[in-house]
């Protein structure tokens, strides 16, 4: 088998921190190339052992207990120049990064909270819950993650190789143990993005990995300011002992005391990272509120996530004793007593918890009918101000949407730069109109992975316009409504009794089975042809098939993509991305004045200086700099594109009319 087929076990950070820095900067320079030397040579496995055949002569073995490499001393190499040779770098890079969820958890919470790690000092841990400033060495790992997070977005993901991945790893385990988690966290999370962007992952996206080095440069910065600065600079000490907490984060999650639950299944969806697969299902309680539970789990092998992703659907709910399945469990329901649930609404599975299973709900009916019954504008809100919400304390289903839609057909729009007549993934541009006269939505698959059943499923209801449908999915933030699908339903008018006459062009919608309950998850079940029926006699009238996107049904609509491209063109090609002579900035700069975004051509103008501002000494030789400037001047021209893309999308969503 080869690494591509069995795949590497994960590793910790600090593991790949530790044995980088032990290399020497001859072999760190060759660091790099090794790697994708490596990469290419055979792996086997056998228990916690991974063998691979460097040449002839030389064997490494990584011991991984539990798929995990936890420390420096498991990685063992035969050639002479070991314990530091490139060799034993070279397979730590290529491991993939475990992440919290492969630390140990206590099957059930003790208390209103989850213990602290026991790797984490004592001291530290009980000093960031009880003082409301940042203690001295706090600081220090702070100050050091953000300069490593700098140097990271000045090189560019085609300058982060394995060494400054490995520095931004490194000052991620010092801010762990510092007590920083949720810096830490993200941190980790840029360098596994990071790493999918340079070998060309097919689940990389760039406007992901924009996002988390803006969230980590913004985190950092605040814990770094100067507190004399004020609010202004997201002081960090005195009375701000909530800002504090947040800015610092949690080990665990923490979960409370819930009661007794009657739970309601709603949906369920493939989860599929670059390290684990697994399902999250989701439900409603009474009153109205939705929880989680999950069943995610690491793999070896990446050519099966996407199977294992599908096949948890079929595993048990942990939740008590019951034995129904993550896909049952979304037509079905849970009567819980002793429930545990976190904030974000994560359910626990303590062994304190009890579970039987109960009759579920129709999408039509309460409780889960109430989540149809918000406004789209006020859910449209609602959504976009939870993405600005860290996703660990993220309430449960924030950032979904529940809407009555009718189909309208594929798009035949020409591509623009701001609508490509395809997504990213080659699926046509299905759009849908929201009730009778709501606005036109694009649906795109919530994953493009080719083994999840997301595109086959949208491309069937692609050919069914006039389809009326309930949906629920996940908001993607652009200048037109867009909505991630995740599951559909029967409409409200075929549960209806009130017109039993009613043949099945007056209100097309689903032919499910019985034993779909009206509902499919469209990331686990497939639909097949005889669920969506045909609809040859749909008049063509506005609303049935697919119109133009016409630019003036969203007047505001300027060119702000003209600085989010700059600033994602920086994330993929660091400083040099806007050195005179490789860009444009001058002419971007003078369409966004003609548009009125005269704040966003300052700050255009802002980054492009800080990039080719180099010191440099009387030999006229460039001098290293810290980049602070430069990453404040992205960091102020993210913050804004990503202001001004949150009030365009509100904007898209609301009617014509409210323009005017």
């Amino acid at each position: 088998m080869t690494a591509g087929s069995i795949g590497w076990p994960r590793v910790r950070p600090e593991v790949v921190a530790e044995v980088v820095a032990g290399l020497s900067a001859r072999l760190q320079k060759r660091l790099d190339g090794a790697a994708a030397k490596l990469a290419e040579r055979p792996v086997t496995s056998s228990g916690d052992e991974w063998r691979v055949e460097v040449d002839e002569e030389t064997v490494l073995v990584l011991h991984a207990p539990g798929g995990v490499l936890a420390d420096p001393s498991g990685v063992h190499c035969g050639c002479l120049l070991a314990p530091a040779c490139v060799h034993r770098a070279a397979a730590v890079t290529l491991c993939p990064l475990a992440d919290a969820r492969d630390d140990p958890e206590p099957s059930e919470p003790s208390g209103p909270s989850e213990p602290a790690s026991p790797s984490e000092p004592a001291a530290l841990t009980e000093q960031a819950a009880d003082d409301d400033v940042l203690a001295p060495a706090e600081q220090a790992a702070a100050r050091h993650l953000h300069h490593a997070a700098s140097a990271v977005l000045a090189a560019g993901v085609s300058g982060a190789g394995a060494v400054a991945q490995a520095e931004l790893l490194r000052a991620a385990h010092g801010a762990r143990a510092a007590g920083l988690y949720r810096p830490a966290a993200v941190a980790v999370t840029v360098a596994t993005r990071i790493r999918a962007a340079r070998s060309g992952a097919p689940d990389h996206r760039l406007a992901d990995l924009v996002a988390d080095l803006r969230e980590l440069l913004t985190l950092t910065r605040r814990l770094t300011a100067d507190p004399a600065a004020g609010s202004a600079a997201g002081s960090v000490t005195g009375s701000a002992r909530g800002p504090v907490a947040e800015l610092r984060g949690t080990a665990r999650q923490a979960y409370g005391d819930a009661g007794g639950l009657r739970l309601h299944g709603l949906f369920a969806e493939p989860v599929l990272t670059a390290t684990h697969a697994g399902v999250l299902s989701w439900a409603v309680d009474a009153g109205g509120r939705l929880s989680t539970v999950s069943e995610v789990l690491p793999y070896a092998d990446p050519d099966a996530a996407a199977a294992q992703a599908v096949g948890a659907g079929n595993r048990a709910v942990r939740l008590g004793d019951t034995s129904l399945s993550h896909r049952e469990f979304t037509r079905a329901g849970l009567a819980v007593q002793g429930a545990t649930r976190s904030a974000s609404g994560r359910l626990g599975a303590g062994a304190a918890v009890r579970a039987v299973r109960a009759a579920g709900a129709a999408w039509t009916a309460e409780p889960v009918a109430g989540l149809w019954a918000e406004p789209v504008a006020a859910q449209v809100e609602r959504a976009l101000a939870a993405q600005a919400v860290p996703y660990e304390t993220r309430p449960a289903g924030s950032d979904l949407l529940f809407l009555d839609v009718t189909l309208l057909g594929p798009t035949s729009d020409a591509p623009t730069e701001h609508a490509p007549a395809k997504t990213p993934g080659g699926a046509p541009r299905l759009l849908a109109r929201c009730g009778e006269d709501g606005p036109v939505v694009a649906l795109r698959a919530a994953h493009d992975h080719p083994g999840l059943a997301h595109g086959a499923n949208l491309a069937l209801l692609a050919a069914a316009p006039g389809l009326r449908l309930r949906v629920i999915g996940r908001l993607e933030r652009a200048v037109r409504p867009e909505l991630r699908l995740l599951a559909i339903g029967t409409a409200v008018a075929e549960a209806s009794t009130d017109t039993p006459d009613a043949g099945p062009t007056d209100t097309p919608t689903l032919a499910l089975p019985a034993d779909r309950a009206g509902r499919v998850n469209l990331g686990l079940e497939r639909l097949q042809a005889a669920d969506v029926p045909a609809t040859p006699g749909v008049p063509a009238t506005p609303g049935v098939h697919a119109p133009p996107l016409d630019p003036s049904a969203h007047p505001l609509d300027p060119p702000a993509h003209l600085l989010g491209r700059r600033i994602e063109q920086t994330v993929t090609s660091g400083r040099s991305a806007l050195t005179p002579g490789t860009s444009t900035t001058a002419a971007d700069g003078a369409r966004l004045r003609e548009a009125g975004l005269t704040t966003a051509a300052d700050l255009l103008d802002a980054l492009r200086t800080a990039a080719t501002d180099h010191r440099r000494d009387v030999f006229g030789r460039v001098l290293p700099d810290d980049h602070s400037t430069f990453t404040t001047a992205w960091l102020a021209a993210a913050h804004y594109t990503e202001a001004l893309a949150t009030a365009l999308c509100q904007a898209a969503w609301t009617p014509p009319e409210a323009h005017a």
